[in-house]
């Protein structure tokens, strides 16, 4: 019988063969989705994908890019509101 906790689909069933030739069912955490540009909707590089409680145990500088908007916006976003920003202020 399976155990109550692993009953709910937060935890993904894997069938893993065993070296005496059995095959059984392993549960393995699910990770979440990619994190997404709140502008364009593109999948950051980056920035992995962990659940909460492992994320903070990584290091703050593997966290996000180091550079403004890191974690919020990508590459090529980044670099059309940095544009955009500088023409305002001339303006």
């Amino acid at each position: 019988m399976v155990q109550g906790s692993r009953k709910s689909r937060t935890l993904r069933r894997a069938h893993r063969r065993t070296p005496g030739g059995k095959t059984v069912l392993c549960f393995k955490r699910r990770n979440p989705n990619s994190a997404k540009c709140s502008r364009c909707g593109a999948k950051l590089s980056g920035i992995p994908r962990k659940i909460p409680l492992k994320f903070k145990n990584i290091p703050k500088t593997k966290r996000n890019p180091a550079r403004p908007y890191g974690g919020n916006l990508c590459s090529k976003c980044t670099r059309q509101v940095l544009i955009e920003k500088a023409r305002s202020e001339e303006e």
